[in-house]
This record gives structure tokens, C-alpha cells and sequence, in this order.
């Protein structure tokens, strides 16, 4: 029986409860603008209401429905501040921690998958989860070599519940999508499900996992913990100390919010062009500052954890994306809209303006255009109310834009990370990452292209 809180039909009850209040407080507000109240103060107040419960709700349960809020948590930097405000604690709890399994649970799992001699592996074990997540918590303990190691402990019953969140989530996703303007939560939902199977796979996740502990090894900016032992249902790695990234957010100094900012956009652009996989959860929870960087023991590293979500990309992040962002920084309206059409991005039924397209395309790639750029909660807001506003240019031409699938979960990861970098307030020197690591965003030197011609 699984031991995801509660019994399915409890779990179910919860979820489909939050529809109905939905329901009812878009009835409440009807009521309130009767009698005078505006539209916009009514609409906001509404939104926070429903945002409250819907937390609330999800921090209760693990499975599918916290894998969805901790999706979700990354793009509160998109929503107006006053909305924002009252419930990013339970956003940044979401991404942290969540009701603990039982110790008897977590021991059956561990005497079925490792042994009836489990104990003997470890020279310690913590029965006290360190930290929890949608699929499975984490116990510290000591290996019997003597490292320190992190165990990831799968719930029974973990991908049934997955599914069924999902799918009762998806069931009632146009009511949640006003909770972040200008997305989809849809095509989010149905993403997550896709990657069920990955993620409860832990054999997959410690390949990817170990794949960039080897590559990163001897790098001074990021640390990825090594794979010390995997079995169905439990991972075993090293044990990673530092400062969780949404303490960083919260209470962070300008310069660890700068650093983790810079670290991490090096980390979503390096990762592909070295590993050939892109890390695919970019929640705060995921990573660590560590002392010891370049600079000394003042300095920063970035800990990355949890690869059980990957996109391999075996050529790195497809060269389309950096040769299109480079041409629409030159201006280049019409050859961008070609390579858009020739991808994809624009179906063959439907004909834009060329002009129309860059103007919607600028104002978002506005942190690639200059040395540095400060992400803010406010640019966000703004990049968000754009793309939102039926009234807009941008949201009509958004409308008619398509997202191929094999971009989808690029176009999440990207999304994201720009979220945490706004929640982080980070200045980062966007432009010289992706110069160092994106395909196409620097032109080749036609004199080198010449000169391997003439080798060949």
C-alpha cells in the first residue's frame, strides 16, 4: 500500500476539492464587483485567495501534486508583488521539504532493495529524513568506506500517485492558469507526465548523475556530488553541505545572489555542451552555494543535485537557438523568421510579419543584449503582463506562435532558470556565457571554415 499521504481517495478528494473553491471564490468576487468593487483590485485579491489554497493544498501531499508545485514555485517572480508576497514562504517550503515517510517504511525499503544486512553497508544511518521531494526523501548517514552520503529513499507507490495527481491536476488546468500570466499550465502538466517514468527510474538518474560527477570533477565553479550506490528505489551519493538557494533568495547577500545567479546560467549552458544532457529541474531546492571557489575560501561554487528530470541532447542545446538569438540581436528580421518557419515554430498554415515577430521577440532577450543584466521580480512581471494581455500585440502574435516538441522541455528549463535568477536579483553576465557554450550564438570564423577546407 502506498505510503504517499493519504489513501488514493483522500488524495483525490484534496485535489478535486481545489477546483470547487476555485469555483466559489470566482463567485465571491462576481459579488464583490456588484457591489463596486474594481475589477483589477477584485482579480488580484482573487488570485491570491485561490494561490493560498492551492499551496496549501499541495504542501499537503506529496506525488504528482508537489512535483507540479514545485514546477510551478520557479515563475513566482511573474506574478504581481502583492500576490506574490504572502505565499512565497510556502512556495520556498514546497521546494524544501515535505510530510516525512515513517521510519518502518523507509527501513522495509531499504532491507528489500539492499539486503537483510542493510545496516552493515553504513557505518551510520539517520532515520530523520535531511529532505524530502515529490518522489522520494533523502537520509544522511555514513558509508562503510567512511564517506558521508546522501540516501534517496523512493515512496511505495510513487508513480501510481504521480499519475494520478497529474491527471486530476490537468483536469482542471484553465483554472489554475491564471495563477501565473502568460503560461500555459497545461502543456506544463503534460510535460511532467511524460517524465514519470524517467524520474522514478533511479538507474537512469544515476547515469546522468555520475556522467557530470566525472565532467565536472576538477571544476572550480560547479560541484556534482558522486554516485556511491544505486538499486531500484534507492541512490545512494555523496553527502553535499552549503546553503540551500532559496536561503540564498531569502536572506542572501548581494554578492551570493550574484554568484549563484552567475554559476547557474553557466551551469544551464555548460551542462549540454559537456555532458550532452541538460539538468531539467531548475527548483531552488536543487542546488547549493559552497564555499572554496576560484577566489579563494571567500569565493562560491554552485552544488547541483537531483538528475532524476534530463533531456539528452547529445550535440549540446540545438544550434537554432543561439544562430536565432544572434540574428535577432543584429536585426535580422527576416532571416530569423525563416529559421523559425524552417524549425517549426511557425506553422506552414499561418504567415507573420517578419518586424511584428522581432518586436516580440527583443524585449525577452533583452538580458543577452548587454554586458550584464539585473534579473528583477518587476522585469518579470513586465516580460509576463506583455504576453498576457489580450489587449496586447504580443499576446496575439504569442498565440500564433507554435513550440515544436522537441523544444518543450529546453523552453521549460530556460523559463525556469530566468525565474530563479529574478527570484536570486542577480546581475549576470548573460551575453559572455552564451558566447563561451551555446551553439550558433557566435559566428564561425569563415577564415578557420576556409582554412579546414583547404586541410581536408
Amino acid at each position: 500500500m502506498s505510503d504517499l499521504p493519504r489513501k488514493a481517495v483522500t488524495r483525490t478528494a484534496k485535489l478535486a476539492a481545489l477546483p470547487l473553491g476555485i469555483a466559489g471564490r470566482a463567485t465571491w468576487g462576481f459579488g464583490k464587483r456588484i457591489v463596486g468593487e474594481s475589477a483589477e483590485l477584485v482579480g488580484r485579491e482573487l488570485q491570491q485567495r485561490t494561490a493560498e489554497q492551492l499551496f496549501k493544498v499541495l504542501g499537503e501531499l506529496k506525488g504528482g501534486a508537489m512535483k507540479f508545485g514545485q514546477a510551478l514555485s520557479v515563475f513566482e517572480s511573474a506574478l504581481p508583488e502583492e500576490v506574490a508576497g504572502p505565499y512565497r514562504a510556502a512556495l520556498t517550503k514546497l521546494q524544501e521539504a515535505a510530510p516525512p515517510m515513517p521510519t518502518r517504511t523507509v527501513h522495509a525499503v531499504l532491507e528489500e532493495r539492499l539486503g537483510e544486512g542493510w545496516h552493515e553497508l553504513f557505518l551510520e544511518f539517520e532515520d530523520k529524513p535531511a529532505a524530502a521531494a515529490s518522489i522520494g526523501q533523502v537520509h544522511r548517514g555514513v558509508w562503510h568506506d567512511g564517506r558521508e552520503v546522501a540516501v534517496k529513499v523512493q515512496y511505495p507507490g510513487a508513480g501510481e500517485a504521480l499519475l494520478s495527481d497529474l491527471n486530476q491536476l490537468s483536469r482542471f488546468s484553465r483554472l489554475l492558469g491564471p495563477l501565473i500570466p502568460g503560461m500555459d499550465i497545461k502543456p506544463l502538466i503534460a510535460e511532467l507526465k511524460d517524465r514519470v517514468s524517467e524520474e522514478l527510474d533511479y538507474g537512469l538518474e544515476a547515469q546522468a548523475q555520475q556522467a557530470h560527477a566525472e565532467e565536472f570533477t576538477d571544476d572550480p565553479d560547479v560541484v556534482v556530488p558522486q554516485v556511491v550506490h544505486q538499486s531500484d528505489q534507492v541512490l545512494v551519493t555523496e553527502w553535499m553541505d552549503g546553503i540551500p538557494l532559496s536561503e540564498i533568495i531569502s536572506d542572501g547577500t548581494h554578492e551570493q545572489r550574484d554568484r549563484a545567479g552567475q554559476l547557474l546560467a553557466r551551469f544551464l549552458f555548460s551542462g549540454p555542451a559537456r555532458t550532452g544532457l541538460l539538468h531539467a529541474d531548475p527548483h531552488p531546492g536543487n542546488f547549493r552555494l559552497l564555499p572554496g571557489g576560484p577566489e579563494g575560501a571567500d569565493d562560491w561554487r554552485l552544488g547541483v543535485l537531483d538528475f532524476g528530470t534530463v533531456d539528452r541532447l547529445p550535440g549540446g542545446l540545438p544550434a537554432t537557438i543561439g544562430e536565432s538569438l544572434r540574428m535577432t540581436l543584429d536585426g535580422e528580421a527576416e532571416a530569423v523568421y525563416e529559421l523559425l518557419c524552417a524549425e517549426g515554430f511557425v506553422k506552414e498554415t499561418i504567415e507573420l510579419d517578419p518586424d511584428a515577430v522581432m518586436d516580440y521577440l527583443l524585449p525577452i532577450i533583452e538580458p543577452a543584449q548587454v554586458e550584464e543584466f539585473t534579473f528583477t521580480r518587476g522585469w518579470m512581471r513586465n516580460q509576463a503582463a506583455r504576453v498576457a494581455d489580450p489587449r496586447s500585440p504580443a499576446y496575439q502574435l504569442g498565440k500564433q506562435l507554435n513550440l515544436p516538441p522537441s523544444y518543450l522541455l529546453i523552453h521549460r528549463v530556460t523559463l525556469s532558470t530566468i525565474g530563479v535568477l529574478c527570484q536570486l536579483g542577480a546581475t549576470v553576465r548573460l551575453r559572455e556565457e552564451l558566447e563561451e557554450w551555446l551553439p550558433g550564438f557566435v559566428p564561425e570564423d569563415p577564415v578557420d571554415g576556409e582554412e579546414a577546407v583547404a586541410e581536408a
